[in-house]
Order: structure tokens, then sequence, then C-alpha cells
């Protein structure tokens, strides 16, 4: 069952949330050239400079330990994210149990 998780419409952000029994800190910054996203899992990185793609897995890789995957859905078409459209027209979703490998 996918979560969704609330942001902000601010070029840069860092959230904690509780998600599978740990706690997760997101850090999203917009740059030059799109929308980046550091992920960390009780404290320790997962993965950081993560690029945003609309509907794509960020992390993607079980090995790295996260017990899910975060997405970006553009709810008006399929664009790219961008941070005026956060919690709008962009939303991060998180899955348990959702990783590519």
């Amino acid at each position: 069952m996918a979560v969704t998780i609330p942001l902000n419409a601010e070029p840069y952000q860092q959230v904690k949330v509780p998600l599978s029994g740990v706690t997760i800190t997101l850090t999203i910054q917009e740059r030059t050239n799109g929308l980046y996203m550091d992920v960390a899992q009780n404290g320790t990185a997962v993965r950081a400079g993560i690029l945003c793609q609309d509907r794509t897995w960020l992390v993607r890789s079980a090995y790295l330990g996260l017990p899910g995957d975060f997405a970006f859905m553009d709810t008006q078409g399929t664009s790219d994210p961008t941070y005026d459209g956060l919690n709008s027209r962009y939303i991060l979703i998180y899955e348990a149990g959702e990783n590519a490998d």
C-alpha cells in the first residue's frame, strides 16, 4: 500500500517520516537542472543526489537496506517534478517492499 509523503512547495526542505518501523529523512533540493533528493535511514545515508523523475523509483536497490522505495507522480501529466508543484501537481509516494532488485 502506497503512502503519500506531505511536502511543501519550497526549493529546499528536509522531512523526517516514520515508515516501515524506521525513521527516514528526505532532503529535497531544486538545482538548476532538476529536483534532487537524498535519503537517510535512522540517520545513516542510503542514497544521495538522486535526480527525481516522474514515476521512477528513486532508491531502486534492496541491498541498501531501505524497507521500501519512493517515487514522484505527476497528477496532471508526465512531467518531472519541480519544487513549485510539490504536494499539489507532484506528489511523493512511498511503498513498502518496493525495490527493483
